[in-house]
């Protein structure tokens, strides 16, 4: 009896020391990982981590398919972070969780369509995805449709939506709201005043 209790013992002080030594680390709270996605944070986060939780990440990510999972292990296999690098079938993870109505995600298809990353550049494919996210909120994306818009990608008509849509949006940061108005000034230069009055109301 002594001799079992001892053991025990031994044990819970062993899973003690492990746990001060290494730090067990918990896997991400979907609120968490969605926190780390918006800010572009996730792939430091996983390296910070020290690739502990790769297992339960694929796991999230092919079986229960969690679209911010599925994101996430998208883009670390495209990246090769704490895995084995493999683009392809990264992007197809990546896509997935667009299908899903991962904002972020869609958005991010556009930017690798605009410059060229794991594609062939497509700025009117990239626009597709920057206006399907736009339309939704994606401040991100809000800024990038009506950035192409301006480059002369999509159409004039889209002008009144890209620009109801930003001048909407309540942005916090000091620096983005700076590049927001003067997006939405170059694009008020293309537009009737009717049309930017219309547009800046609730509805149009």
């Amino acid at each position: 009896m002594k001799k079992t209790l001892l053991l025990v013992l031994l044990f819970t002080f062993s899973k003690c020391i492990y746990a001060v030594d290494y730090g067990a680390i918990e896997l991400y709270t979907q609120d968490e990982l969605n926190k780390l996605i918006y800010k572009n944070q996730h792939l430091q986060r996983v390296k910070a981590d020290d690739c502990q939780l790769v297992e339960d990440i694929e796991a999230h990510a092919t079986k229960v398919k969690e679209p911010s999972y599925v994101y996430l292990w998208g883009d670390m296999l495209a990246w090769g972070v704490c895995v084995n690098k493999d683009a392809k079938l990264g992007m197809h993870y990546i896509e997935l969780s667009a299908k899903q109505g991962l904002l972020p995600a869609i958005e991010q298809l556009g930017r690798y369509y605009e410059k060229g990353i794991f594609v062939q550049p497509n700025k009117t494919r990239a626009i597709i995805y920057y206006r399907e996210a736009a339309l939704q909120g994606f401040l991100n994306a809000q800024i990038n449709y009506v950035r192409l818009l301006l480059a002369g990608y999509g159409s004039p008509v889209d002008y009144e939506e890209a620009y109801h849509v930003l001048f909407q949006q309540v942005i916090g940061d000091k620096r983005v709201k700076n590049q927001a108005a003067s997006l939405l000034s170059r694009l008020a230069d293309r537009m009737p005043d009717n049309i930017i009055a219309r547009a800046e109301k609730n509805g149009i």
